[in-house]
């Protein structure tokens, strides 16, 4: 299985009883160690190992004995009873004394290079209390570089909720696949640098996955023919025409985003249908836009449309919205469009109905509103509620966030892996709608164009960061020309 897969926890227990032959539990312990060993190259050679109650604590165990064969100091302070371990948890527990280790029951006194987080795994789905409540809050306060066993501890696997106290890791070690709460929610918070360790089992051992983290480095690798640009006789008709309807009173910079990141990303055309009573004529910065009429542009014949950016919510813009969703293109909603379709049975309904490719890209809460939970709720099960509304309004859906999840609905999810903090700021899901929806005017798939957007969108953002432009301050208009100088790069 690649690397880049993802597992829930489900498919992972499926995983693991179809391997119960093979010593996993010594592989995954082996490979922490290798990655505790490489931490501790620039550290003190001495480690505290904190072991749990299950099998996670297993897994601690074995890394122990590694280190220790390895003559690393090793400490392990275990919070569970031998007499309870599963079978390969007490097999190494026996064998970690059996190589003339111990075990302690109260936090060692001295200084250490690393601590190895080995208390709770995968199973858990509770908040973890008593003494590795303890350690926990106190490994987190002591500044130490923290390697976790698989998830840190009190991080939900599913869904990347951490409840209190949690492990924040400076490194997590995973094992046999990756795990969507490591990567959305307060995963990317609590988990630092991610090694996936496949433990050497096959496919047929793992089966199919339906998930896949989106890495820029993947993506740019497997750029569709139409954006490499490699043929010469074409013309501005043979990159599609995008329409992007939106831009109401007080919000026409938000339409104006997304038309020059279309541009941006290589659109043949773009129109930007203006909803405001008063529209510019023309944007000077960017005098390539065709400026039109909201009316105007649905009225004609582009290839793809992007509908909600700053559009505003009133009749005029239900009726658009509901013209939009009856033409024959590619369609990305986005704002406003989301939040009228959410108050709307009608529309709704016809989104779902629709045959043509349709995207939505709503935050939190919009797809709070599109779901009629709350926002608590959404945030509570990210993946769960990106399929779920994938599902029902029959649509490619990113729910924007700390690792964005992408849903379709035939189940297939994945979650990015790019972007940073300097994201949360006015403007930047207009850019991503524009970039999206020029990829769509070009031809490109909606399969293919959500992800390549949302993730070119991320590292663009993590390029301007690496460059100290922000996070701090950095505006949405920075990210397109950085977007098209990383789509450009060969």
């Amino acid at each position: 299985m690649h690397l880049n897969a993802i597992l829930r926890v489900a498919e992972l227990r499926v995983v693991e009883a179809h391997a119960d032959s093979a010593p996993l539990m010594e592989r995954a312990g082996l490979a922490a160690a290798d990655v505790a060993r490489k931490m501790l190259a620039v550290h003190s050679a001495r480690v505290l190992v904190l072991a749990g109650p299950g099998n996670n604590g297993g897994d601690a165990f074995v890394a122990a004995r590694w280190l220790k064969s390895w003559f690393f100091d090793v400490t392990v302070a275990f919070c569970g009873d031998a007499a309870t371990l599963g079978p390969d948890a007490a097999a190494a527990h026996q064998a970690w004394h059996d190589s003339e280790g111990s075990t302690v029951r109260e936090w060692p006194d001295g200084r250490f290079g690393l601590i190895i987080d080995g208390l709770f795994g995968i199973g858990l789905a509770r908040a973890i209390e008593g003494i590795a409540a303890q350690w926990i809050t106190r490994a987190n306060a002591s500044s130490l570089p923290i390697l976790a066993l698989d998830i840190p501890s009190g991080l939900d696997a599913d869904t990347g909720v951490a409840r209190s106290p949690a492990v924040r890791a400076s490194a997590t070690a995973t094992f046999i696949a990756l795990k969507p709460g490591l990567l959305t929610g307060d995963g990317p918070d609590h988990c630092g640098t991610i090694s996936v360790h496949g433990l050497e089992l096959d496919a047929q051992h793992l089966g199919d996955a339906r998930g896949s983290m989106l890495a820029w480095a993947t993506q740019r690798t497997a750029l569709p023919e139409v954006l490499q640009r490699t043929l010469h006789n074409v013309h501005k008709g043979s990159f599609g025409t995008l329409a992007i309807v939106g831009g109401g009173d007080g919000m026409v910079g938000a339409a104006i985003l997304a038309g020059r990141a279309a541009l941006h990303l290589g659109a043949g055309k773009v129109w930007l249908g203006l909803c405001a009573r008063s529209p510019p004529a023309v944007d000077w910065a960017q005098p390539e836009l065709m400026l039109r009429s909201a009316r105007s542009v649905l009225d004609d014949a582009p290839h793809a449309m992007v509908i909600g950016p700053g559009m505003g919510t009133g009749d005029a813009a239900r009726g658009w919205v509901a013209q939009a969703l009856r033409l024959p293109i590619p369609l990305l909603i986005d704002a406003d469009a989301l939040n009228l379709i959410a108050r709307d049975a009608a529309l709704a309904s016809a989104v779902a109905a629709r045959t043509a490719p349709t995207v939505m890209t709503p935050h939190p809460a919009e797809a709070a509103r599109l779901s009629g939970t709350t926002v608590e709720a959404i945030q509570s099960n990210r993946l769960g509620a990106a399929l779920s509304l994938s599902a029902t309004m029959s649509a490619a859906v990113v729910l924007k966030g700390a690792g964005s999840v992408l849903a379709y609905p035939d189940g297939r999810f994945a979650i990015n892996s790019s972007g940073n903090a300097a994201l949360a700021s006015a403007g930047t899901g207009d850019v991503l709608s524009g970039m999206i929806g020029a990829l769509l005017a070009q031809g490109v798939s909606s399969d293919t164009a959500l992800p390549l957007g949302v993730c070119l969108h991320g590292a663009a953002a993590d390029v301007l960061v690496a460059e100290r432009v922000g996070p701090l301050g950095l505006t949405a208009s920075e990210l397109a020309p950085i977007a098209r100088r990383l789509i450009n790069v060969r």
